[in-house]
């Protein structure tokens, strides 16, 4: 499953670059102005800090919402807290686009981070010239050259990598090539199961000085505190979010839960 959507997410990159070159991409990511400073805004504190998602759908439960209005999504998640707003922008299985991550970068003050398969320079200019703050890196989706590639020029262009990990080896790898926030997601992007224990059983491996992000498995209040209580500095909360029919509400519960 893996494999596969990596490979969608070139094929569709390929074919915006076939409109839109490389060159293009790159002039319009060097005139953005300066990215957010993200590792202040999720650096530890007294509470749990929450990275809000806008996921229309996932391959593992299929449509979830149909969020005709991501702006407004993102604004409620910005009223209720949350520190950071994801945009999941793979089409094929998510259902998102890169026009998402841009009308929630217009609605709302918070870091965005573009959630997607990332595995060339291209989508990472494409990041930078949509304005995001953040960019997802899989671990296990890239070789440790490309790892090491792409985390090199997200921070050039002065964004900041979010580099997911799902086991102790990827860990290692993600430290390796000096991640300052790494994330550990339940789900087994190869079967899509679910292992609400995985992020306690390597937060150790994350040293202090590293943002610890819990991702996935959250259902309710209780998973929030779970997550704290292993040591994680912020949480990335997606579908209880979408399918819930008061997100503000459901995330002030989160965040009271992570306190």
């Amino acid at each position: 499953m893996l494999a596969e959507l990596v490979a969608g997410a070139v094929d569709d990159a390929a074919a915006r670059r076939a409109l839109v070159g490389l060159a293009e991409v790159e002039a319009a990511a060097l005139a953005r102005p300066a990215a957010r400073d993200v590792m202040a805004v999720l650096a530890p504190a007294d509470r749990i800090k929450v990275i809000a998602e806008v996921k229309r759908a996932s391959p593992s439960r299929g449509a979830l919402a149909e969020i005709a209005d991501p702006a407004a999504l993102a604004v409620s998640y910005e009223a209720g807290g949350a520190s950071a707003i994801s945009v999941l922008t793979e089409g094929r299985r998510f259902g998102g686009s890169l026009d998402d991550l841009v009308q929630v970068r217009a609605a709302v003050g918070v870091p965005v981070l573009r959630k997607d398969f990332i595995a060339e320079p291209y989508q990472v200019f494409e990041a930078r010239a949509a304005d995001a703050d953040l960019v997802l890196l899989i671990v296990a989706a890239l070789t440790q050259p490309v790892l090491h590639e792409l985390h090199a020029l997200i921070v050039e262009l002065g964004m900041t990598p979010l580099v997911e990990t799902h086991s102790a080896e990827e860990v290692e790898r993600a430290l390796d090539v000096g991640a300052s926030i790494v994330g550990v997601n339940a789900r087994n992007l190869s079967t899509f199961e679910l292992d609400r224990n995985l992020f306690g059983s390597l937060a150790d491996r994350i040293p202090s000085g590293v943002i610890r992000i819990a991702e996935s498995a959250v259902k309710d209040s209780a998973d929030v505190a779970h997550y704290r209580a292993a040591g994680a500095d912020v949480v990335l909360i997606g579908e209880a979010l979408v399918t819930d029919g008061d997100p503000v509400a459901r995330l002030e519960s989160f965040l009271e839960a992570g306190r």
